[in-house]
């Protein structure tokens, strides 16, 4: 009876627990994964109980009630995470909780107030525990003790085996439900026996096993790591091809050499992988900005509210007389300022719960686009106005390639370890411009902070502006945003007109794209500018994308794209000597682009539908044009081999291994020849 009571009293609280969190979430409720979240948190349950079962009654409910507790505190702190960041929080990227800190009231503003409803079985459970079960106890106080005393003496054994026996069918019930082709959604991401030896896709994982079971997944995977598994290749023998103008003529023989010679498993994937990609042929675009100057800019926070002219005229300029991709965005995850940054130099997917850009912050990327423009002579450098309080970009962007990383300090910009005060935008470019007047052929990436969050409290950037937004009608947070935005556009502002007076705009390109949305004003917040529902199909991550230069043709694209396919783009518009295949991203430009946008959750967006790898499902644009189970397969399985392969370069520094290997081999086959050049002359 002890048993049983305890089992079902933990079951019921962790299962409504669960079912508040998934309704609150606006999580599907009736689909078969809920029968996996049940037994996976009958598992749980039982297992505990089993463990008390000679636990005295009154530290038996101090331990049920502790665990249930935190197992709701955690799915509070999820839910109200995700809605801020707008990804679920991992032990792997548990660095970004220390920032929460700093902008706790921003945090805290954003919850929806029926998140809290996630308490109430735990709160229930409380008030059973501590006013109506001592109550039944001592009305029926003689049969409880005899009760004690029978499942201690006569009944253990009993109840043990029963319990034991209990959690194998469990087991054997959740294992079908991971194995099961009925349980498992065919155009789902990755399958669910994966996700459950890596959960490297927290929203996928916590929609199909529930947010309690992901907490521990994640435990166990950051204790004992499994590595993913990716498919196994053959290097394929280069097929003859007919050539024509655009065909782009690559020498891989001196890779193939090396990948026909590793003997480590994971570089050998790793080249027959990168090897087997497509080699994109040149276009009519290849070449157009050939050896201009580049700077490319981050926008820190910045969405579309920037292409507004009448309120920032600059951008505004720049969208309207450049190249404008009107459907761009910036998928985010946990670290978003520091992944997306290293997506953009580098074309590679980030390990989605891991600060990655932090964790491999001495990983060595030869193909980076500091590294191409290096190769091509340029002078390289990169700029950052705040310190390596968040983001360890001294050692990061050397590594990366840049000839020479300024932060705040050494630029001697004025700043404040107060979170709400953020540095100057506009000094910032000041600083950029002086370093550069001298330079004849530069590339330089530029990272700014003024528009950063928190827009729920007074500050000197968010002060700035903010009466000529509320007079429009703007609520104060959402007017100190747009007063951060208007610190950035003057900046950009300075940076044109100092370019202007050095004589050196019509030489120089500007790459222009925002980092992540404006963390910490919600949905209905942002609504109050756009005239869509950003809270629909990831609307919210819909960021500027803009190349300028004055002698381009203005043009809208209307391609998806995101910060992914900066480097190939830039790479053949500069008609760089560069290997397509070394980058996940696409040549925008290209025929072969395949206009879809992919977020860092594996759901994915183009002109026919949205695909949400959370809930598994397609929402198209019109019903009449839509993709066939086996189209949405293949994108599937494209994207989720692309984040894979992404993620192992990255841990194993691949690409670092690659050409140091090529040098070996270039270093051996000199010796060698000089060896038999010595060899013949004597």
């Amino acid at each position: 009876m002890k048993l049983f009571k305890n089992y079902l009293l933990m079951t019921i609280t962790l299962f409504s627990t669960e079912i508040i969190f998934r309704l609150v979430m606006k999580m599907n409720i009736w689909e078969w994964s809920l029968l996996r979240v049940f037994v996976s948190l009958s598992i749980i349950s039982l297992l505990v109980s089993l463990l008390l079962i000679k636990t005295k009654r009154v530290p038996t409910k101090i331990i049920i009630f502790i665990i249930c507790l935190v197992a709701s505190l955690y799915a509070l702190l999820q839910s109200g995470f995700e809605n801020y960041i707008g990804v679920f929080m991992s032990l792997g990227t548990s660095s970004q909780a220390g920032a929460v800190k700093d902008y706790i009231k921003d945090y805290i503003e954003s919850f929806h107030w029926y998140y809290w409803l996630i308490l109430i079985p735990t709160v229930l459970q409380f008030i059973y525990f501590v006013i109506i079960e001592p109550r039944l106890y001592k009305k029926n106080n003689i049969s409880n003790i005899i009760e004690d005393n029978l499942i201690t003496k006569r009944y253990l054994l009993r109840s043990q085996l029963v319990g034991l026996t209990s959690l194998i069918i469990l087991l054997g019930i959740f294992y079908f439900t991971l194995t099961s082709n009925k349980m498992q959604n065919n155009i789902q991401l990755q399958s669910n026996t994966s996700l459950f030896l890596n959960p490297s896709m927290p929203n996928i994982v916590v929609d199909q096993f529930g947010v309690t079971t992901f907490g521990l997944l994640d435990v166990k995977s950051t204790l004992s790591p499994t590595e993913e598994e990716v498919t196994e290749y053959e290097v394929n023998q280069k097929g003859t091809k007919e050539e024509n103008d655009y065909t782009r003529k690559i020498d891989d023989t001196k890779w193939r050499e090396v990948a026909e010679n590793e003997t480590n498993k994971q570089y050998t994937t790793l080249n027959n992988y990168f090897l087997n990609r497509t080699i994109t042929d040149k276009n009519k675009y290849t070449g157009e900005l050939k050896d201009k100057n580049l700077i490319v800019i981050m926008m820190e926070s910045a969405n579309n509210i920037v292409l507004d002219e009448n309120l920032y005229p600059n951008l505004a300029k720049l969208s309207k007389e450049g190249w404008y991709w009107s459907n761009a965005y910036s998928p985010r995850n946990a670290c978003s300022t520091g992944n997306n940054e290293m997506s953009g130099m580098t074309s590679l997917y980030t390990i989605n719960n891991s600060c990655t850009a932090n964790v491999y912050k001495n990983n060595v990327y030869p193909e980076s686009l500091f590294n191409l423009f290096n190769d091509a002579g340029y002078n390289t450098s990169s700029y950052h106005n705040y310190t390596e309080q968040y983001y360890r970009r001294k050692i990061i962007h050397p590594n990366m390639g840049s000839g020479h990383y300024y932060g705040v300090q050494e630029l001697g910009i004025p700043y404040s370890n107060k979170y709400e005060e953020w540095p100057s935008d506009v000094e910032l470019m000041d600083k950029v411009l002086e370093n550069i007047k001298n330079e004849d052929r530069f590339m330089t990436w530029i990272t700014t902070v003024s528009s950063h969050q928190p827009y729920g409290v007074n500050s000197k950037m968010g002060n700035l502006y903010i009466d000529d937004y509320v007079k429009m009608g703007y609520s104060r947070p959402l007017a100190r945003y747009m007063s951060k935005l208007k610190t950035l556009d003057n900046a950009i502002e300075v940076l044109i007109q100092g370019l202007v007076e050095q004589k050196k705009l019509d030489d120089t390109v500007i790459v222009l794209y925002g980092d992540h949305y404006p963390y910490g004003l919600n949905d209905k917040i942002l609504n109050e500018y756009f005239d869509y529902d950003v809270s629909v199909d990831n609307e919210t991550d819909r960021t500027p994308f803009i190349i300028y230069n004055t002698e381009l043709e203005p043009n809208e694209f209307k391609d998806y794209t995101s910060f992914m396919n900066i480097v190939p783009t830039i790479a053949n518009l500069f008609d760089l000597e560069y290997d397509p295949r070394l980058y996940v991203g696409e040549d925008l430009l290209s025929e072969d682009y395949s206009k879809r946008v992919y977020f860092a959750n594996g759901s994915w967006k183009d002109a026919k539908a949205f695909y949400n790898a959370t809930t598994g499902k397609v929402k198209y644009t019109n019903e009449e044009d839509v993709y066939s189970t086996e189209t949405i397969q293949s994108i599937n399985k494209e994207i989720d081999l692309k984040i894979k392969m992404s993620n192992a370069a990255i841990k194993t520094n691949y690409f670092k291994h690659l050409y140091d290997s090529i040098k070996e081999n270039e270093i051996k086959e000199t010796t060698t020849k000089v060896d038999k050049d010595t060899k013949g002359s004597s």
